[in-house]
Parts: structure tokens; sequence; C-alpha cells
């Protein structure tokens, strides 16, 4: 018999970790995001203290409200307009976007000097006025023209998203109303407002953000020694101060800053 055979050598292979791998591990991310973070913080921190007083308050009401639900008090334009405050202060801003948006209109040199903007004592006051013939609604009639719903409906995409309270105000000039049935110029400027109110809610306009519908009739005659002119029939539409300036400076239509008045 032949001797047994041998067995095979076992070989083990012994791999050994060097100590130069040790930058690879993910530590240092972290250290470097929260170097970053500190970085972020401090330009924002920097950025805040060179900022003006209506930024910082802006920001600020950020952080008591970040879920925007709440009236933030930054005075900027831009954007929805959600929360923002129309105040005697920052009125002015108002009428500068609304005098832009009016010049973006089709056809907007046939009616600019039939509109007026200007700040009161109650607030801003938008007034569309009429001519010989009717421009924004026809004479007589309680239904706008198609320049006076696509105006009015201008209107209503700007001041949808404000929480300012809106009045809608009729006027009449002196000339009697003829009517068989008792329709005198009080029905035809409450109806006008009215069909001012319903435009305005086609385009956005909350029902709660109406405060009233005022009709007046020749009551406030835009120019009284002239009764039948027909600027004296307009409608109004007055966008409330969130809160009322701390004097009255003037009545019903009347400038707080005849500087402010438009050249419309």
């Amino acid at each position: 018999m032949g001797s047994p055979a041998t067995p095979a050598p076992v070989i083990i292979i012994r791999k050994k970790k060097g100590g130069h791998g040790g930058h690879h591990g993910g530590a240092w991310k972290v250290a470097y995001a929260d170097f970053v973070t500190a970085m972020m913080a401090l330009f924002i921190v920097l950025w805040l203290l060179s900022s003006d007083e209506k930024v910082k308050k802006a920001v600020g009401g950020y952080f008591q409200d970040p879920t925007g639900s709440g009236k933030l008090t930054g005075t900027t334009m831009a954007g929805s307009g959600e929360g923002i405050q129309i105040s005697q202060d920052n009125m002015s801003k108002l009428k500068e976007q609304l005098d832009q948006a009016m010049r973006e209109m089709p056809k907007f040199e046939e009616l600019k000097q039939n509109v007026d903007i200007l700040i009161t004592s109650e607030g801003l006051r938008i007034e569309l006025l009429e001519k010989e013939g009717g421009l924004f609604f026809e004479s007589g009639n309680s239904k706008p023209s198609i320049k006076g719903n696509e105006l009015i409906l201008m209107l209503g995409r700007q001041l949808k998203s404000l929480p300012n309270k809106l009045l809608i105000e009729g006027h009449t000039d002196a000339k009697p109303y003829a009517s068989d049935n008792g329709y005198t110029n009080w029905e035809l400027s409450a109806d006008r407002a009215n069909s001012a109110r319903r435009i305005l809610q086609e385009a956005g306009v909350a029902p709660t953000q109406i405060a009233q519908i005022r009709g007046f009739a020749d009551q406030h005659l835009r120019t009284p020694k002239e009764p039948e002119n027909p600027t004296n029939r307009r409608v109004s539409v007055l966008v409330q101060y969130m809160q009322p300036p701390s004097q009255s400076r003037g009545g019903l239509g009347q400038p707080v800053q005849p500087a402010a008045h438009s050249g419309h």
C-alpha cells in the first residue's frame, strides 16, 4: 500500500486596514453644514441690521405669525398682497399701483380724463366720472358699459387681496330722473353702486370686504356750481384706512393731501 495523501495546506490571507482612510468618514460633513448654517444666520442678521424699519417690521411679523393667517405690517405691494395693511402712511403706494395698472389697460387714453384717484380723510377714493352721453354707465341706466365693466374688473383684481374695507358710492347730477314708476336719482345712484359691487366680487373681492353701498343721488355734487355737469354722475370706490386718521382733516371726498391728487 502507498502512503496516505498529504492534505492541501490552508492559506490564510490577512488584510490590514491602513490609517490613511479615516478622512473618508462623514463627521466632517456635519461640521461643515453647521458652519454654513451659522454663516447664513450671520449674514441675515447683518442684512437686517442695515435694513430700514419697514423691512424689520415685515420680517418680525412673519416670525410672529409664520402661517401667514395674520396681518403683516410690511408695506410692499409685491406678491398676492395677503395681509398687507394699507394705512394712511402707505396709501400713496396703492395709488401708484392703480395708476400703473390703468396705464396698462387698452384704450387708456380714452379713460384717463374720467378717472380720478385721490387720498382723502376716509381713505383712497377712486372716482369714475361720466361724460355727456355716458362712459361707464349709459345715461339713466344702472347697467355698466363695456368700458365701465373692464375698468371695475381691473380695480377688483387690484383690491381683492387687501384687508381694507371697501365702500362703494353712486352719485347723480341734479337733473331729475324722468320715470312714471317713481324711480328717482336715489334708486339710480344706489343701483349703480350695487352694479359696481357685483363686478368687484366677480373679480375676486370677498363679500365681507364690502362694508357699505351708498346711494347719494345729487346730494354730494362734484361740481356744485354746475349741478347738471356730467362729472357729477359718478361711481366711487373708497378703500378705507385700517385705522382712521388721528385727526380728520376733511369731509366727504375732500383730499387730505392735495399733492396726491391723480392726474387722471
